[in-house]
């Protein structure tokens, strides 16, 4: 595979490979309380698990273990809304590796915390990952650092993928995928597998309302840049780039379906994971669930669900399930 390419399934599977010291093989378990409220067998994809907290390693992984020795030697940078940029961190660290983050101001304080605990250089500036991208631009200019992108890049798509192949081999009978969508390198990469092992899987793809980058350049059948506003689902943030050469055509050949979701609806959905599944899941994670609690997304069975993180602010969901339960003391 070359850096023009997108990535197949021979690709996730190699990358499967490749990956094995830095991620896990995440759980996957029924829920009872979303089988009953759908009538479907549901499971849940525990990406939560992660060794970093979200799914990013695997594709943060599978880039920096692709890199060349005089690549290695310079070291790495990215720029995210979080979660990338604690796995960049992570893998550079265990890899012995110098590594710079970038990140717009408006990032919540205790991610960026994370990343320093890891030892990355973390550089906040802006107020959109637009512009962090572009401060990440000029320092990989300026330091000749090795650019590891949060989801255009082939390699970071097939590293995600991944995780289609451990849901498809526990679930061969799966008829349904439904997948947190931002940015695309995540959906792109299961969806990639998930059909060229099954083309009849339903793939939806769940953002959301508040500032759903993909969903709008969908709808405008080109990339467009739209304003960042704060929501509960932040890792969900940011474009997808004008530039964007392989996550949006991937998403538009093999999205089945779209679904947004409010920020209510994503904080009864964080609720729910903690009070029913016993699950600590940060927003952006929990918008799959939210759009089956909202009666947005009435998967055919067996349905996966993937929880994408589990980095929230334990203060945050401490109030949104007290908020809940004060509703719903069953919750």
């Amino acid at each position: 595979m070359t850096v023009t390419d997108c990535p197949t399934l021979a690709d996730v599977y190699a990358a499967r490979a490749r990956i094995g010291g830095r991620a896990i093989r995440s759980p996957l378990i029924r829920s009872q309380a979303l089988g009953r409220l759908t009538g479907a067998e549901v499971f849940l994809k525990l990406e939560t698990l992660q060794p970093t907290g979200s799914f990013k390693v695997r594709g943060a992984a599978n880039k920096i273990l692709s890199l060349s020795r005089e690549e290695k030697s310079r070291g790495v940078i990215a720029f995210s809304t979080g979660n990338h940029g604690r796995a960049v961190a992570s893998v550079a660290r265990a890899e012995n590796l110098p590594a710079v983050v970038c990140l717009s101001e408006r990032v919540p304080g205790y991610r960026l915390e994370a990343m320093r605990e890891l030892g990355a250089e973390v550089v906040a500036f802006g107020q959109s990952q637009d512009e962090a991208f572009r401060r990440a631009l000029e320092i990989q200019g300026e330091r000749g650092l090795a650019m590891v992108a949060p989801f255009d890049d082939p390699l970071v798509i097939a590293g995600q993928g991944t995780m289609a192949l451990e849901i498809a081999e526990s679930l061969p009978g799966l008829a349904s995928l439904i997948v947190p969508l931002s940015g695309g390198g995540l959906f792109s990469g299961v969806a990639l597998a998930a059909k060229a092992i099954n083309p009849r899987i339903e793939m939806v793809g769940v953002s959301m309302a508040v500032a759903p980058a993909m969903a709008r350049s969908l709808e405008a059948g080109r990339p467009v840049e739209i304003p960042e506003r704060d929501s509960l689902a932040d890792a969900l943030l940011g474009g997808i780039g004008l530039e964007n050469r392989f996550t949006f055509r991937l998403t538009q050949k093999y999205l089945d379906r779209i679904v947004l979701v409010s920020e209510e609806e994503i904080a009864a959905a964080m609720a729910h994971a903690f009070a029913r599944e016993r699950l600590v899941v940060e927003g952006s994670g929990a918008v799959g669930i939210a759009a089956i609690l909202a009666g947005k997304a009435r998967p055919k069975g067996p349905a996966a669900l993937i929880l994408s993180g589990g980095n929230v602010d334990p203060g945050l969901l401490h109030s949104l399930v007290g908020q809940a339960m004060k509703k719903d003391p069953v919750a």
